[in-house]
Order: C-alpha cells, then sequence, then structure tokens
C-alpha cells in the first residue's frame, strides 16, 4: 500500500515538522512543508530533508477564503492525504476544516480542554496546575476542539518559568505528533461519535495517554 502523503502547515521554526522528519515510517511521508510566513525556518528543514517548500503568505490576499484556496490548492497539487498543522499560527474557517474533516490533526501545547488559544505555559502557571502537556486531534471549526487522538502530560514544577515548562512540553510534542501519525496512516484509529477510537479494540497500543 502506498505510503500515507503527509502535508505540514507551519509559521515558524518548525520543530514539529523536523519531529515527523526525523520519525518517517513506511506508512507515510511529510510530502510538502508550506508556511504563511515568508523566510520561516521551518522551511529550510523541510528543504533540507528534500521535501518541497511552499509559501503562502496570507498579508497577500484580500481575504481568508483566498488565502485558503491558494493552501488547498498547494495540497492538492502535492496529493496530501492528511494534513498536520504544526505550529501554524492561523485560524483556518469552516470550509477549509470540513473539505478535510478527519484528514486535518493539529498538535496545541496544553490539555485540551484547558487552555485553548495562546500563551497556555504562562495560563497554566498563573492557574497553579500540577500537570501540563500537549495535544493531538482533529480539527474542527470551533478553535482547539475535535476528536483528541493523544495527550502527553507533564509536571509542573515550582521553579518553573514559561520557557522550562514549554521545553518540556515541546519534548513531548516531538513524540506524540509521529505516534498520531502513523496511527492515521495505519488505519489503526476511527472518530465515532466525535471520539476517536481504535479499529481494533484490542489494540492496546492505541493508548490516548502517553
Amino acid at each position: 500500500m502506498a505510503a500515507v502523503r503527509v502535508g505540514v502547515l507551519l509559521s515558524g521554526r518548525g520543530s514539529n515538522l523536523q519531529a515527523l522528519l526525523d520519525a518517517r515510517a513506511a506508512s507515510w511521508e511529510v510530502a510538502v512543508a508550506v508556511s504563511n510566513v515568508a523566510g520561516a525556518s521551518g522551511l529550510a528543514r523541510a528543504e533540507a530533508a528534500g521535501v518541497p517548500a511552499r509559501t503562502v503568505p496570507h498579508q497577500d490576499f484580500a481575504g481568508r477564503a483566498a488565502f485558503e484556496e491558494a493552501l488547498d490548492a498547494e495540497l492538492r497539487a502535492a496529493g496530501i492525504d492528511l494534513v498536520v498543522l504544526a505550529g501554524f499560527m492561523r485560524v483556518l474557517g469552516p470550509e477549509f476544516v470540513a473539505r478535510r474533516r478527519d484528514r486535518l490533526i493539529n498538535i496545541h501545547p496544553s490539555l485540551l480542554p484547558a487552555f485553548r488559544g495562546l500563551d497556555t505555559h504562562r495560563r497554566a502557571l498563573e492557574a497553579g496546575v500540577g500537570w501540563h502537556g500537549c495535544t493531538v486531534h482533529f480539527v474542527r471549526a470551533e478553535l482547539d476542539a475535535g476528536p483528541i487522538l493523544v495527550q502527553a502530560a507533564v509536571p509542573v514544577r515550582r521553579d518553573d518559568t514559561e520557557e522550562s515548562l514549554a521545553a518540556r512540553v515541546l519534548a513531548r510534542e516531538h513524540k506524540v505528533l509521529p505516534l498520531a501519525v502513523g496511527w492515521i496512516a495505519e488505519g489503526r484509529v476511527k472518530v465515532e461519535n466525535e471520539r476517536v477510537v481504535a479499529v481494533d479494540p484490542q489494540d492496546s497500543s492505541v493508548n490516548p495517554s502517553q
């Protein structure tokens, strides 16, 4: 069976893209990286790995619909089966999301549904939570919502700063994102009633808690 072709959308340094490039498996491959930011360092990571890198600057378009049509055109041209939002700092519209329903995932730096949106590490520290982490989920029109594929938690330490907490969470992101992509590519998970379940109920390796 042909490898699932993964397209990565990013806006910055692309460390999660690098995690995917490093974890490339027989069942899937990163086939294109697209950024809305010209010169995003993540694009250089793609090029270094021999992956096509494209730029679609959002400010070049009159509105979101035109921007997203250009994004979608790049993904279609690359024959993309699964889209991964990896530090992509634009909210996608409902039409784009619906077009790729259950073929569009995001990684978010919190244990959703806690701390949706931005500044998650600062907000976690201010809230005094004992655990923080990251979530990989299928994308829905609502911000940072959708069926959860996998989460990974880290303890919050008394002496944590935003930077130290972010670094530990990022290390977990680099583990769980390739894991989730593999589950999808291998057909091991499906969405039922807006929950992710294992296709084979006996498949104990499909565990939402990592």
